[in-house]
């Protein structure tokens, strides 16, 4: 059922009419549904697209894809990748058809658009205190007996505004939830303390609303990150799921959760959750990484931990945001027309990467030149020479960042590498 709720939601997808709301897009093609703009197979560099237009890479997806798919399997993680880098369904089903055991979320209303598109399982990685979230939450359970839902608590607060809104809603199923362990002093959300955790367990135990199925957090935010800080953070969280194992905290469970993993240190969880000891039921270890499905050329080009183990793998960037010269008022200047309106700019200024000529499409390194500044529609561009760059000139850019390189696009080419484009990611942010 939940397969074909996904194939008809993609479907619906694909037959989306092309039209002025989504930006790039050859202006002949309006009318036409995305599925038969999709099948032309049209070029992006010469069958009318207009600049800038953001491409995806359907070598490096795919790539990406099979080696978290394959590095998952190797060392016995169940994965639910963060769908919020790109809010993607298209994307969470070539996720779930590599092997995912579900998608993560951070908000409602990200998991009310995976349960449009059929999700299963969702783990929302964030505390739920708005009443009308949970009471939509409490027809879905009801509604769909293979719903697996459950998300973060980390206050006694939460876990009283999670409750009288459920009874409240008449909820016939218990949510499901995780203690969420803080990263430290000055981390992000989460409890900093393991007496306050089993607090939570004991509050959680005195509501039938709710159901306490394991521990989770992210190590992502340890203060002062080092291998051995996240290594020893990961340990706390693995000693807390084995205490509230000892004191009876996960009876009638058919499977355990313990869960981390960003996009920065999957490979410390991976080395510290084979450590975890047999407990009372089995172990859902549960990685979230998201970042990986596009990677970048900024960011997790730097933190990647496929550059501590190199011998694993290595993901591979997969946007390149094609923007054109349009002004060119000194030699040492130019003016592309992308700006914050259509590239990450939050962590890194994008990288300039390939020249394509104006005149005849020609590829070149884009040596010499460099992103210096960026306005909402332009890129300030500096060149070492004057013959780097001219008027019409097509300039590929490198982002840093997916998160917010999905989020400014609604329709993302799928490109593959001679420039065909083969489909069209549709966005939900």
């Amino acid at each position: 059922m939940a397969g074909e709720r996904l194939a008809q939601g993609l479907k619906g997808l694909a037959d989306e009419r092309v039209d002025h709301r989504f930006k790039a897009l050859p202006p002949d093609a309006e009318g036409r549904t995305v599925g038969q703009l999709a099948a032309e197979r049209r070029n992006l560099f010469s069958d009318g697209f207009t600049t800038p237009v953001l491409a995806l890479s359907a070598e490096s997806v795919e790539h990406n894809l099979a080696l978290m798919e394959t590095y998952s399997t190797r060392h016995g993680l169940a994965f639910a990748p963060h769908g919020k880098t790109c809010m993607a369904p298209q994307l969470f089903a070539r996720q779930l058809e590599h092997g995912a055991w579900g998608i993560t979320a951070a908000v409602p209303h990200q998991a009310r658009v995976y349960r449009t598109y059929g999700i299963e399982r969702i783990f929302l990685a964030n505390e739920v205190v708005d009443a009308t979230a949970l009471r939509w939450l409490a027809g879905e359970l009801a509604a769909d007996p293979g719903f697996r839902f459950m998300c973060y608590v980390d206050s006694l607060r939460g876990i009283e505004l999670m409750d009288t809104a459920l009874r409240e809603a008449g909820a016939t199923r218990p949510v499901d939830v995780v203690v969420e362990l803080g990263a430290g002093e000055g981390a992000r959300t989460g409890v900093r303390t393991e007496a306050e955790c089993l607090e939570l367990a004991d509050a959680i135990a005195g509501v039938d609303t709710l159901r306490l199925v394991g521990v989770a957090g992210y190590e992502g935010e340890v203060p002062d990150a080092t291998p051995e800080r996240v290594t020893a953070w990961l340990r706390r969280l693995v000693a807390l799921a084995v205490q509230f194992d000892a004191a009876g905290r996960f009876t009638d469970l058919d499977q355990i959760v313990i869960s981390a993993g960003g996009s920065a240190w999957f490979d410390a969880v991976a080395d510290v959750f084979a450590e975890i000891p047999e407990l009372s039921a089995p172990v859902l270890k549960l990685l979230r990484s998201g970042a990986y499905v596009s990677h970048d050329d900024g960011q997790y080009r730097k933190l990647t931990p496929f550059n501590r183990v190199p011998e694993e793998g290595a993901l591979q960037p997969a946007f390149r945001l094609w923007a054109q010269v349009v002004s060119r008022p000194t030699p040492e200047q130019a003016f592309l027309n992308a700006g914050k309106r259509d590239a990450a700019y939050d962590l890194h200024l994008p990288e300039a990467q390939v020249v394509r000529s104006g005149r005849d499409g020609t590829l070149r390194p884009a040596d010499g030149v460099t992103v210096t500044g960026l306005s909402d529609q332009h890129a300030w561009v500096s060149t070492e020479r004057a013959g780097d760059l001219e008027v019409g000139d097509w300039v590929g850019l490198g982002l840093s960042h997916p998160c917010t390189s999905f989020d400014k696009w609604q329709l993302i080419p799928l490109v593959e590498r001679d420039g065909t484009v083969t489909d069209f990611i549709r966005t939900f942010f």
